[in-house]
């Protein structure tokens, strides 16, 4: 079903025109037939082609607010062959349409589109994103590459681009986007929370920005199964027992979301031998740790 917003008709009663019209307020509830979807899909991405960044930007937005509302628009997305031509406008010097791309790959990710993006060579240009994007094209830029992450291969060409670092930076961003609530289930449905998990590890230097974010992500049902599935818990413990006073807080306040509304992972936490450390934080840490673990 579309859910685009419109200001005086649908995407799909759109006449033939070279410039395509900008979605906007009024949601448009009916069910969309597959093949007529396809078609208006597959005549914006023709548009893409443009060498107009007029045509461009009002493309691009029309795509990030199909990909945003519907697992239908972005199945019809991915299936037109657009991401190559996506990942191509990652270097567009327009902001906008820039930003428009970024949050549209972020969202087809949802749709478990991992390979695609990465067999389209999306790693530098989204690494061009970190440096020359708006606020928002970084945030949705670093969740991506977070994402990709994932598979071994991007793993490696992110560390041979130098990204680590540029991500390093902005996991502070990633923290600040995983504060609004509305964000925190397109995130976690990325893929982001098992290489969350994976930053846990102390050698890559990043234990407490990621145990912060994950204390985020556990205020909601998504994001406290996908900590339990990705081997979060054992993790968690140790970094109760071994972490700085702020890690062993973040970390005991995930802890606690996962045991408050989970049996199941309240006895795997208990299994991870988790009381006696929580008694050294009940009696050391920090008055939040305190109150947490009390």
């Amino acid at each position: 079903m579309l859910e685009t917003r419109v200001q005086n008709q649908s995407i799909l009663h759109r006449p033939s025109q070279r410039f395509p019209i900008i979605v906007s307020s009024a949601v448009v509830k009916r069910k969309a037939d597959p093949l007529e979807l396809e078609e208006q899909v597959r005549k914006l991405i023709q548009d893409l082609n443009s060498n107009s960044i007029d045509v461009q930007r009002d493309v691009t937005a029309e795509l990030q607010l199909l990909a945003k509302h519907n697992m239908d628009n972005r199945v019809a997305i991915a299936n037109c062959g657009s991401i190559n031509l996506l990942v191509n406008l990652l270097h567009s010097e327009d902001i906008k349409v820039q930003e428009n791309v970024v949050t549209t790959l972020l969202n087809l990710l949802i749709n478990d589109n991992k390979c695609s993006i990465a067999n389209a060579n999306a790693i530098e240009p989204l690494i061009h994103v970190l440096h020359t994007g708006s606020g928002e094209a970084k945030e949705n830029s670093t969740a991506t590459l977070f994402s990709l992450s994932s598979i071994e291969d991007c793993k490696m060409k992110i560390g041979r681009a130098g990204a680590f670092k540029p991500l390093n930076d902005a996991a502070t961003t990633l923290f600040n986007l995983s504060i609004l609530h509305e964000n925190k289930a397109r995130v976690v449905q990325a893929g982001d929370v098992k290489f969350l998990v994976g930053l846990m590890d102390p050698a890559a230097g990043m234990v407490d920005k990621a145990v912060a974010i994950l204390s985020n992500f556990a205020t909601i049902h998504e994001g406290r199964k996908e900590i339990g599935q990705e081997g979060g818990i054992p993790i968690l413990v140790e970094v109760i027992e071994l972490g700085s006073a702020k890690v062993k807080e973040n970390a005991a306040a995930t802890l606690l979301q996962l045991c408050t509304n989970s049996s199941k992972f309240c006895n795997m936490v208990l299994h991870e031998g988790v009381v006696p450390p929580l008694v050294a934080v009940a009696q050391s840490g920090t008055p939040r740790a305190r109150e947490k673990v009390g």
